[in-house]
């Protein structure tokens, strides 16, 4: 019964705990490289930023909690500040449109409109489902190189990292973070989130999951 006991928990060790131990070391290591290869393109000061003739929003659901989405909101009010400076003469808004009472693009194209950003000056990305998409669609459909990522901070890391690997000359602007009892589901799964990009960029070479023609953007 002791050898016994002694066999399976060295099968339990070779094939439980050794995996997930591997596991967690490569999502740890994923993170630091996001982190680190991309925190000094991340800006908090509208004055510091360069300028760029567009900025790319990224999109979120613009309700949450049965109330309004802080990520949604600091998001416009980023690409406003940005706009209002003349840091940026264009904006993107990229997001998920996979329903048609789901409109990601449209919410946030609104949201500008009202604040006073022309709707001439909005374009909209309907084929953001994931940052990956609407950061690549910004280049191979848009036909920009060189831009301005709008999100949060963790978010804008990740993004900048999938622009380094398609070697577009990407800067960030971090819209303001929400409360950490806000978004502690949202941080959890951005840490994994990181480790799925690094498999993306450098293993799977993920593409878009739509593409299509190229739209001219006039800015």
């Amino acid at each position: 019964m002791i050898l016994i006991a002694i066999l399976t928990g060295r099968r339990t060790i070779k094939f439980v705990y050794v995996p997930l131990f591997l596991l967690l070391l490569f999502v740890w290591i994923s993170n630091k490289w996001v982190a680190g290869s991309t925190s000094d393109k991340c800006y908090g000061n509208v004055q510091d930023i360069p300028e760029n003739k567009v900025g790319l929003v990224l999109g979120t659901n613009k309700a949450a909690r049965g109330g309004k989405n802080l990520f949604f909101q600091y998001r416009i009010d980023a690409a406003l500040a940005l706009f209002k400076a003349g840091k940026i003469k264009h904006i993107i808004v990229s997001g998920d449109n996979h329903v048609e009472e789901y409109n990601e693009a449209e919410d946030m194209q609104q949201a500008l409109i009202a604040a006073g950003v022309p709707d001439t000056c909005i374009t909209l990305d309907y084929a953001g489902f994931r940052t990956l998409d609407s950061v690549v669609r910004c280049e191979k459909v848009f036909g920009q190189k060189k831009f301005t990522i709008i999100s949060q901070p963790f978010h804008n890391e990740r993004a900048l990292f999938i622009a380094n690997g398609k070697d577009l000359e990407c800067v960030a602007f971090n819209a303001k973070d929400v409360p950490a009892n806000y978004s502690l589901k949202t941080k959890v799964r951005e840490y994994f989130a990181r480790a799925k990009c690094v498999l993306d960029l450098y293993v799977f070479h993920t593409s878009p999951k739509f593409l299509g023609e190229e739209v001219k953007i006039n800015a």
